[in-house]
C-alpha cells in the first residue's frame, strides 16, 4: 500500500486485499487498485498477500533406532480471500503457529520409525503433515497448498558409518564376482589343459604307430631285396642307426659321452629279452 499524496485516497498492489478500520474497528476489505476513504477517522491497517508463499522449517528429532536427524519440511500456502478477517485478526503470527504444528507432527512421527524407513518414508511424513496443517489452518483463513520434507539428515558419524557399510557391501559382492571369475578361468585351464594332454596323447599314439608301420615296412622291403638277410639282420641295422641318430643330437648341444661299441648288442639283447618275456607271458 502506498500513499498517492492525497489524504482520502489510498491504493492496494495486485494480488492483496487491503484491510479497512474506522476509529479502531474492522470495516471492510478492499479489493487491488484506488479505494477512497474518510481519512483520518477511516484508514488502512494492513494489507494481506494472496500469492503462494513458502515458509522453511528445520526441526531436529530421533528415530526409533536412537539416531538424531534434521529434518527440512517445505510448506507452501496462501491466504484464503474470502476468510481474508480471520487471517488477518485471529493470529498475530501464521508463520509461527505453522511452524509450531510442523514441529508437533514431526516429532511424533518420525520417533516411530527407524532410520532406514524414515529415507522411505519421507512422503508419509509430508502427507502427515499436510493434513494436520490444512485441518487446523482452514479456520484461521489459511489454505496449505503443499508440503514436502526437502531432507532429512542425520549426524556426520552416521553418514560416515552408513558409506561404510554400503561400501563394505559393494566391496563383498565385487569379491565375490571376483572369486567366481577366477573360478571359472581356472575350470576353463584345466580343462584347456585335459584337453591339450589328451590331444597331446593321441599325437604321441599315432607318431609311435607310424614308426612301428615304418619300421615293419621296411624290414619287409629290406629283407625280400637283399637276399640272405634276416630280419634281425635288419633290426641291428636300424638299431645302429638310431644310436648314432642319438648321439650327433646329443652332440649338437656341447654334452660329452662315453662311447662304447658294445652298447648297440646290448640294447639289442634287452629288447629281445624284453619281447621275449611278453610272448612267454601271454602263452
Amino acid at each position: 500500500m502506498l500513499d498517492n499524496g492525497c489524504c482520502c485516497f489510498r491504493y492496494v498492489r495486485t494480488q492483496q486485499i487491503g484491510v479497512v478500520e474506522t476509529l479502531g474497528q474492522y470495516t471492510k476489505m478492499i479489493a487491488p487498485g484506488c479505494t477512497c476513504i474518510f481519512w483520518p477517522i477511516a484508514n488502512v491497517v494492513g494489507t494481506l498477500s494472496l500469492r503462494i508463499q513458502q515458509l522453511d522449517v528445520y526441526c531436529e528429532t530421533k528415530t526409533k533406532d536412537n539416531v538424531f536427524v534434521q529434518v527440512a519440511v517445505a510448506v507452501q500456502y496462501r491466504v484464503i480471500s474470502e476468510k481474508a478477517y480471520d487471517a488477518y485478526y485471529r493470529l498475530s503470527d501464521p508463520r509461527e503457529q505453522v511452524r509450531s504444528y510442523v514441529f508437533d507432527v514431526v516429532r511424533s512421527t518420525v520417533p516411530r520409525m527407524e532410520l532406514d524407513e524414515a529415507f522411505a518414508s519421507k512422503e508419509d511424513i509430508a502427507n502427515s503433515v499436510m493434513e494436520q496443517l490444512t485441518t487446523v489452518m482452514s479456520d484461521y483463513g489459511y489454505e496449505i497448498m503443499e508440503s514436502l520434507v526437502t531432507d532429512l539428515s542425520p549426524d556426520a558419524r552416521v553418514k560416515a558409518s552408513m558409506n561404510e557399510i554400503n561400501a563394505s557391501r559393494r566391496l563383498k559382492e565385487a569379491a565375490q564376482h571376483k572369486a567366481e571369475a577366477d573360478k571359472v578361468k581356472q575350470i576353463k585351464a584345466a580343462e584347456a589343459e585335459a584337453e591339450s594332454k589328451y590331444l597331446s596323447g593321441l599325437g604321441v599314439a599315432r607318431q609311435r604307430k607310424a614308426i612301428v608301420n615304418g619300421l615293419q615296412d621296411s624290414v619287409g622291403a629290406f629283407s625280400e631285396e637283399v637276399e640272405g638277410a634276416s630280419p634281425k639282420d635288419v633290426m641291428d641295422i636300424l638299431l645302429l642307426s638310431q644310436y648314432f641318430d642319438t648321439l650327433s643330437a646329443v652332440g649338437a648341444n656341447s654334452l660329452i659321452l662315453e662311447h662304447d661299441p658294445a652298447v648297440v648288442a646290448k640294447l639289442q639283447d634287452q629288447v629281445g629279452k624284453s619281447f621275449s618275456n611278453k610272448n612267454f607271458k601271454a602263452k
